[in-house]
């Protein structure tokens, strides 16, 4: 079994060796192939110096593609080198390594095409909750989801998740560019594949600055809940 990690990074200095190094102690334990490969997004401060001096697998864009586009990368390399899984982790240091076998479980053992990594449900050990408005955004945009496709989510803008081929294909080939976690639920859920939330652990961010700030909240939550109706009327092709 052959497992990816694709990590987007932009501007995260900070974190990037530490978050590396957690899954470098974390592939001793584990009994199939980990590996992991950094999309640094044309970042702005030290990112791509660190990354190049310890020798860290990376593709380094030369334009800002977005979380959209440097995770889509990731996924068109995890097509074209024939992984099994290919699994998003964050390079804040937010997603916990030690949660990845809980995330990928249910699709090992055939149960799921996509699972999502959740606060918000059973088996969660997570103390981190985010902000009051964030809360609140992801329960809007649960309705919606729910609303369009009749199934449940808790943790809809969770970017810790896990794709089995058939999907990380289909993310390879597209993938939205602006609000990808909940689109992409979507998506999957029309196609009728198994989507799976399983509880995860999560930190606050151990470096660098969220792009979801307060003020822009509510216009982050319009527009992601519109970005679903839209989804909903796609037409899908393969």
């Amino acid at each position: 079994m052959k497992v990816l990690l694709i990590i987007p990074a932009y501007n995260e200095e900070d974190s990037i060796l530490k978050t590396i190094q957690a899954i470098e102690t974390f592939k001793q334990s584990v009994d199939y192939q980990l590996d992991y490969l950094v999309i640094n997004d044309c970042s702005t401060d030290r990112t791509k110096e660190l990354l190049v001096k310890h020798q860290i697998n990376a593709i380094h864009l030369i334009l800002n593609l977005g979380i959209g586009g440097a995770v889509q990368t990731g996924y068109k390399y995890a097509a074209r080198n024939q992984y099994d899984i290919a699994v998003q982790f964050d390079g804040d240091g937010q997603h916990d390594i030690n949660s990845l076998n809980q995330l990928l479980a249910p699709i090992m053992s055939g149960k799921a095409n996509l699972t999502i990594g959740s606060r918000f449900v059973k088996g969660s050990t997570s103390q981190f909750q985010t902000s009051f408005m964030r809360r609140l955004g992801v329960k809007v945009i649960s309705f919606f989801i729910k609303l369009v496709t009749g199934f449940k989510v808790y943790d809809t803008t969770s970017g810790y998740r896990a794709a089995d081929k058939k999907v990380l294909n289909l993310f390879a080939h597209r993938y939205p560019v602006k609000y990808p976690e909940p689109e992409t639920i979507v998506h999957t859920l029309k196609r009728r594949l198994k989507v799976q939330e399983v509880g995860v652990n999560m930190f606050e961010r151990q470096g660098g600055t969220s792009s979801i700030t307060p003020f822009k909240s509510i216009r982050y939550m319009t527009e992601v809940c519109l970005s679903i109706l839209v989804a909903t009327f796609m037409k899908e092709t393969d």
